[in-house]
């Protein structure tokens, strides 16, 4: 095989594998890896404000917003209005979120990380600086995006099947 080819056929194992995983997380816990993302991040942090939130995530504050009116509706998140500052607004998990959390899989994205980190820095660099190439040779280095591992729209609602 060509080296052109085998590396498309990596880079088809790698999206496929995010696929794959995206739809078994909505399948086994009912809510997308951006949403479960979200949750683990206030899972870590308790409790913080919507703008909190979206900087630790590196996502902007509408995204989060459309990410937490999901999960609002689904009894997994709470806002409440600042009791000093009415103008912040507090987010945190419910119990029912909590649980969730307690059951939900290893994301691909924490394997990744971890994995990564493990490491050593030039082999990080290598592995960045590759990946820089490929963007660049696919025409999507201007392609605002999310340093989360997912498919599509952060801020879709989970589809029905």
């Amino acid at each position: 095989m060509e080296n052109s080819q085998q590396a498309l056929v990596l880079l088809r194992q790698i999206i496929r594998s995010t696929d794959m995983q995206d739809k078994e997380i909505s399948r086994s816990t009912g809510v997308t890896p951006p949403q479960l993302m979200v949750m683990k991040t206030l899972r870590e942090h308790t409790q913080l404000t919507t703008g909190e939130l979206a900087k630790e995530m590196v996502l902007t504050q509408a995204t989060v917003t459309s990410i937490l009116d999901r999960l609002e509706k689904k009894e997994l998140v709470l806002r409440e209005r600042g009791k000093d500052d009415k103008r912040k607004v507090w987010v945190s998990l419910t119990d029912k979120g909590m649980i969730l959390m307690k059951g939900a899989p290893t994301s691909q994205q924490d394997i990744f990380v971890r994995n990564f980190e493990d490491m050593q820095n030039w082999e990080q660099s290598m592995v960045v600086s590759s990946l820089e190439r490929i963007a660049f040779m696919l025409n999507a280095q201007h392609l605002d995006a999310a340093p989360l591992l997912d498919i599509g729209e952060l801020n879709r609602a989970q589809q029905e099947e």
